[in-house]
């Protein structure tokens, strides 16, 4: 079972933008209903992907330079990162499918 590690500020460049393969960021908030919602997408994605995309969290109340640096409008946010660049981001979403689709042309 694939677990989804929180980012810090310190080691979002190792674990995100330098990693081997994509990256999906959570940039979450705890008092987020929404965000709260997509746990169980989110888990489910990260086992389906697990060794060909590492999904992460970000608080963006602890970390709220990650989200400025990233222009995250809305929670929750998830972004694609691809070889250090952002690939792909959805705002607010509820359809695995959707997601899954976003993470297969990505892999």
């Amino acid at each position: 079972m694939a677990t989804i590690n929180e980012v810090t500020q310190r080691d979002f460049e190792q674990k995100v933008l330098n990693a081997d393969r994509p990256v999906l960021v959570d940039f979450y908030a705890d008092w987020c209903a929404p965000c709260q919602s997509q746990k169980s997408i989110l888990k489910n994605v990260a086992n389906n992907f697990a060794g060909k995309i590492d999904v992460v969290k970000v608080d963006v109340d602890r970390f709220p330079e990650l989200a400025r640096t990233y222009y995250v409008p809305d929670l929750p946010t998830l972004m694609l990162f691809k070889n250090g660049k952002g690939f792909a981001t959805h705002i607010d979403f509820d359809q695995q499918s959707e997601l899954e689709t976003t993470l297969i042309n990505a892999a």
